[in-house]
């Protein structure tokens, strides 16, 4: 089947790889694990490409084919960051390059434009390397040549470019050493087959991408040991220099011959009067002076590697730190302080929701995907989302159980009784045996005419307060109310009150409020927290 593309079916193609890059270029990031970190290689090419996106952006519609090339390279050569995003965009470059003269979107022209764009990024870099983004972009171009020489459609060809260069990142550890040290494939050539299939999914009007179930970085983050580089033995340079250049005079091969003398990973790309340079050097001060007797220049960034390499070092070393902990929870809550106090006991995830917004099955499963745990705990603070919770307990690959609780401050006696060192079912029956003594009161605002436990009217409007379930105070003052109900719930016998003030309730309110519950119960302490529930300006409990 034939697949005629219009230009603008590839230009929000571009815009959708763009989106899908940037979506996941923390996987890139784990992946760059050389001790001399030029930035971070999944921003580097994100923000290279968004570049692209955005100068596209600007353009008039109905804009010629040379204009959008123009925007591209232009685009790209601006947005460049780090080698890896001046490396994307001489791909992005060589792509237009190959695309000049085309009347059509078919196999060999798809095999014209990537064999550009391999001569031109080979050329921008002086000594190409095996195993990285380069030996993908070789690849990818091979295989278009291929699809050319067998005459396959668009489509066709598409799919065989991405599923190469998947195949070929997964091969990039065979060609540079240090990958397989590590454990990982090519952060840059990751990045690109990215781009690529993002590129080709949205071509095609695929949902998600033809790649996704290699995941290459998704499982963990790569299971690294980086040495700590504070006598920096990986380089004898410790200055990342890039910036743009506007010079109508500037030699791009002389050019090089200086960078070559000043550092190494030296780049010079672009043409009259725009260029792009980057170095890795000790001396910023006489790279800039060079270039300023040539010409302008501008996008100024340096950036101290030796400092980034520890603070990457730390923070690989922080994410291998954290094992999986026998027992993982998952709670139930509206507001955001509640949600805080949650996690202050130990709650891996907050799942936002209560008595109007019940979470469905999913959200609990989704949210218990989250927790690094052998077993897991819902605490649904709700009698509505209980049987939610036990259907994701059913359906979850891991061990889980629930522990019934209905009321956010049940949970917060719950979670005192965990134990990280007992069994699931020894921790469920203690958290429920703890919570089973809390009393909980809610107080909110009636929406329609009723009565209460005991018979009596309650008008739309009244402020009313329910003990467990039970409505129990009715009135016009939310403090009058609460104290009626702290008496029904027989507050005088109880040794504590958890205060929780909803989002409407206001600091003042809760101050005042908690001196008169003070007055009225001597022996009782108070601990006041902003709840920030909606709808219920006072959540309370007594134990």
């Amino acid at each position: 089947m034939t697949h005629v593309y219009t230009a603008n079916d590839v230009l929000n193609a571009i815009a959708s790889a763009s989106k899908q890059l940037s979506a996941r270029k923390d996987e890139v990031n784990r992946l760059n694990v050389f001790p001399v970190p030029d930035g971070d290689t999944g921003t580097n090419m994100s923000l290279t490409i968004e570049s692209v996106v955005s100068n596209l952006a600007k353009l008039t519609i109905g804009a010629s084919s040379d204009e959008v090339r123009k925007a591209i390279t232009t685009g790209a050569l601006m947005g460049a960051r780090g080698n890896s995003g001046v490396i994307t965009s001489q791909i992005l470059r060589g792509l237009c390059e190959g695309s000049v003269g085309l009347e059509a979107l078919d196999a060999d022209a798809i095999a014209k434009c990537f064999s550009r764009a391999q001569d031109v990024a080979f050329q921008a870099v002086r000594k190409p390397v095996e195993g990285t983004i380069l030996t993908v972009l070789r690849d990818s171009a091979a295989a278009a040549q291929t699809a050319a020489r067998e005459k396959l459609g668009v489509n066709e060809t598409m799919e065989a470019i991405v599923s190469e260069a998947y195949a070929s990142v997964q091969r990039t550890p065979d060609l540079l050493p240090v990958l397989k040290e590590n454990g990982v494939v090519d952060a840059g050539g990751f990045g690109l087959a990215i781009f690529f299939d993002g590129f080709a999914s949205a071509l095609m009007g695929k949902e998600g991408t033809l790649g996704d179930v290699l995941a290459l970085s998704r499982e963990t983050a790569p299971k690294v040991e980086i040495e700590q580089i504070n006598d920096w033995e990986g380089s004898q340079y410790r200055y990342c220099n890039e910036f743009l250049v506007d010079s109508d005079t500037l030699d791009r091969e002389e050019a090089l011959q200086f960078l070559s003398t000043m550092g190494d990973c030296e780049l010079c790309v672009g043409d009259v009067p725009k260029f792009k340079v980057h170095v890795h050097s000790n001396t910023p001060d006489k790279v800039l002076a060079y270039f300023l007797e040539r010409g302008q220049i501008s996008e100024v960034f340096i950036h101290n590697m030796q400092l980034q390499s520890e603070e990457r070092t730390q923070k690989l070393e922080q994410e291998q730190a954290q094992q999986e902990k026998p027992l993982g929870f998952v709670a139930v809550a509206a507001g955001d302080g509640n949600g805080e106090i949650l996690k202050s006991l130990g709650v891996d995830v907050v799942v936002s929701g209560g008595q109007t917004m019940n979470p469905s099955t999913k959200d609990l499963l989704d949210a218990a995907e989250k927790v690094n745990a052998a077993s897991i705990i819902f605490l649904p603070n709700n009698s509505n989302i209980i049987m939610a919770a036990q259907s994701a307990c059913q359906l979850a690959e891991k061990p889980c159980a629930v522990v019934p609780t209905k009321s956010v401050p049940q949970a917060f006696a719950a979670l005192f009784a965990v134990d990280q060192d007992a069994s699931l079912e020894s921790n469920v029956e203690e958290m429920t045996e703890a919570f089973a003594e809390v009393k909980t009161g809610e107080v909110t605002t009636a929406i329609k005419d009723s009565r209460d436990a005991h018979g009596g009217p309650i008008a739309t409007g009244d402020v009313i307060g329910i003990a467990d379930g039970s409505i129990e105070a009715v009135g016009k003052d939310v403090a009058d109310v609460v104290l009626a109900l702290l008496e029904a719930m027989e507050a005088g016998d109880a040794d504590t009150c958890t205060l929780l003030a909803g989002e409407d309730f206001s600091d003042e309110a809760l101050s005042a409020l908690t001196e008169r519950i003070e007055e009225r119960f001597d022996d009782l302490e108070i601990d006041a927290h902003r709840g920030g529930q909606p709808l219920y300006p006072v959540v309370f409990s007594v134990e």
